[in-house]
C-alpha cells in the first residue's frame, strides 16, 4: 500500500465492490485495511498534522479486533452480508458502543452510548464500525451564526479539496472523511440539507432517505418529521451498498429509462455553478436521457418560518425526551443543555451562541397553537403545491444543489446565499434527495440534486446511476490545497 502520509494514497478511495472483491480473493484483509485507515487518519486527520482536516471525532477502540475477526469468520465461510471486513464510519450524532455520541457538545462527556439500530444492522452485515465523525454542534440547530463544521467537542471540520474552506454541514466530518480517504463509507443524518450539502462540498454521493426508512431511535434528535440517518460514499454503487443494509431493502429490478425534469429556477445564484447544471442537462439529453424543463414553486418566507417554527417546537420536545433517556448523569432536558452552555460559555460559545435553543424552549414545543398551524400548512405546501406538480409524469426533479464551498468564517457564519431551494421541500415533506458530484468550479466540487418521491430511494439510486455514467466523475480526488486567500 501507498504511503499513509500522502494525501493521494488511495486506502479510502477504494470502492466496496473493489474491497470485497480483494477480500474474496485474499489480495487484501480487513485488519490490514483498518490498520491503514488508522494509520492514515493519523497523518492526515490528526489536529497536530500538517494537514489537520479533522473529521473524525474518535476511532473505536476495538476497530483492528473486529476486523481481525471479519478475516478469521470469511477464512471461516462465515460471511455476514454485503459489508462484510468492509470499515464504515458514523456522525457522531449516532450511538454506538465503544464511541462517544457527543453531537459535538462536551455536555455529553461521559455518557454512556447504546446501540443504535442502524449500528446493530452495519455490524450484522459484517461492517467494521472505524470512527465516529465531527459534525456541526447539534446537527447545527443551535444558531443563525454557527459556523458547519465547528463543535466545541471536536473542532472545526476541514475541506480536503482546500483546507480553508467548509467542509458542509451538519454530516462535515462524514463527507470529508470520505472524500479524503479514510473510509470507503459514512452515515450521515439530515433534517434539511445536512447530508445534501457535504456530499456536495466534499465531491462526494449522498442521500437522504424517506424520514422513517432508516431508524433514528439512539440518534441525538432535531425533528422528528425531518430527521434521516443516510449514506455516503465515493460512488453511487457504494451508497447503494450501504443504504441496502442501513434500510434493511434489497435493490429491485430496473425501472427501466429515467425520464427527469429540469428545475430552471432552482437555482443557487452562482453563475458557475448554475451553468455547469444546464451544461449537464444538455449531456444528459444528449446521451439519451428524457430531460424536461420545469419551473417549480420556491419557498418563500412563509414556508421557511413555519419549517423553523416546526423544528425548534419538536426540537424542545424530542431533544429533552432523549435526553432524559440516554444513560448516565448530566443534561436531561434542552434547558439544562442552555444553562451547561451559558456556565461553560468560553468554551461553548467561543466563536457563536445558542439563540435557537432559547427560541426552541420558548415555543411551548407541539401543543402550542404556532406549531399546530405551521405543520399541515408548511406539510401542505412541500406535498400538494411544490413536489407534487414538480414530480407529475417524471421519475425524478434535478437542481444544482450548491455553489462552491465557501471560506469557513467564524465572524459571519455560513455564506448559505449559495445554495439553492432544492433541499428545502423534500426535508418538509421527508421525502428522498441524493447529491451526486456534477464537476468542479475554480477547482472545487459542486453537487447536483436529485428529488424523488416518498419511499423511491432505489429508483432515485438507479437515476443517479445513469447521471454518474454521463458525467464520468468516478475518479474525482481531492487537491488539498492550503488556506490561501481568493
Amino acid at each position: 500500500m501507498s504511503d499513509p502520509h500522502s494525501p493521494s494514497a488511495p486506502y479510502g478511495a477504494l470502492r466496496v465492490g473493489e474491497i470485497s472483491h480483494q477480500l474474496d480473493n485474499g489480495e487484501l484483509t480487513s485488519r490490514e485495511l483498518v490498520s491503514a485507515l488508522i494509520e492514515r487518519a493519523e497523518a492526515l486527520d490528526h489536529p497536530s498534522s500538517p494537514t489537520a482536516l479533522n473529521s473524525l471525532a474518535a476511532v473505536s477502540g476495538d476497530a483492528l479486533d473486529v476486523a481481525a475477526r471479519r478475516d478469521e469468520e470469511r477464512a471461516a465461510g462465515r460471511v455476514r452480508g454485503a459489508l462484510h471486513g468492509v470499515p464504515v464510519v458514523i456522525k457522531d450524532n449516532v450511538e454506538a458502543l465503544g464511541l462517544p455520541g457527543l453531537a459535538g457538545s462536551t455536555a455529553l462527556i461521559g455518557r454512556p452510548s447504546r446501540e443504535a439500530p442502524l449500528v446493530a444492522r452495519l455490524r450484522d452485515a459484517g461492517a467494521v464500525v472505524l470512527a465516529s465523525t465531527n459534525l456541526s454542534q447539534w446537527a447545527n440547530i443551535r444558531s443563525p451564526r454557527s459556523t458547519s463544521g465547528y463543535s466545541a467537542s471536536g473542532g472545526l471540520v476541514a475541506n480536503p479539496w482546500s483546507l480553508d474552506r467548509s467542509a458542509g454541514g451538519s454530516s462535515s466530518g462524514s463527507g470529508a472523511a470520505v472524500a479524503a480517504g479514510l473510509a470507503p463509507l459514512a452515515v450521515g443524518t439530515e433534517t434539511n440539507g445536512s447530508i445534501t450539502c457535504p456530499a456536495a462540498f466534499n465531491g462526494v454521493v449522498g442521500l437522504k432517505p424517506t424520514v422513517g426508512v432508516v431508524p433514528v431511535e439512539f440518534v441525538v434528535p432535531i425533528s422528528a418529521s425531518q430527521d434521516s440517518p443516510g449514506p455516503m460514499g465515493r460512488s453511487v454503487d457504494d451508497v447503494a451498498r450501504l443504504f441496502a443494509v442501513l434500510s434493511a431493502t434489497t435493490r429491485p429490478p430496473s425501472g427501466g429509462p429515467p425520464r427527469l425534469a429540469a428545475a430552471t429556477n432552482w437555482r443557487t445564484g452562482h453563475f458557475e455553478t448554475d451553468q455547469l447544471f444546464d451544461e449537464a442537462v444538455a449531456a444528459l439529453r444528449a446521451g439519451g436521457v428524457e430531460v424536461v424543463d420545469r419551473e417549480l414553486a420556491i419557498p418563500g418566507v412563509e414556508e421557511f418560518t413555519d419549517e423553523l417554527c416546526v423544528l425548534l417546537s419538536e426540537l424542545v420536545d424530542d431533544l429533552s425526551n432523549y435526553l432524559a433517556a440516554r444513560p448516565g448523569d448530566g443534561v436531561h432536558s434542552l434547558a439544562e443543555v442552555v444553562a451547561y452552555e451559558d456556565a461553560n460559555r468560553e468554551r461553548e460559545q467561543l466563536h457563536f451562541g445558542h439563540e435557537f435553543f432559547l427560541q426552541a424552549i420558548e415555543s411551548g414545543g407541539r401543543r402550542s397553537d404556532a406549531y399546530l398551524a405551521a405543520r399541515p400548512r408548511n406539510l401542505q405546501w412541500a406535498t400538494a403545491t411544490c413536489l407534487g406538480p414538480a414530480l407529475e409524469g417524471v421519475d425524478a426533479v434535478i437542481a444544482p444543489s450548491f455553489g462552491p464551498p465557501w471560506k469557513s468564517d467564524f465572524a459571519l457564519g455560513d455564506n448559505s446565499g449559495l445554495a439553492s431551494p432544492v433541499t428545502t421541500p423534500s426535508a418538509i415533506a421527508g421525502w428522498p434527495i441524493l447529491s451526486l458530484p456534477m464537476g468542479l468550479v475554480a477547482g472545487l466540487p459542486v453537487g447536483l440534486a436529485i428529488v424523488g418521491r416518498a419511499h423511491d430511494e432505489w429508483r432515485l439510486l438507479e437515476v443517479a446511476g445513469v447521471l454518474e455514467s454521463v458525467f464520468a466523475l468516478t475518479s474525482l480526488s481531492p487537491t488539498w490545497r492550503p488556506a490561501g486567500r481568493g
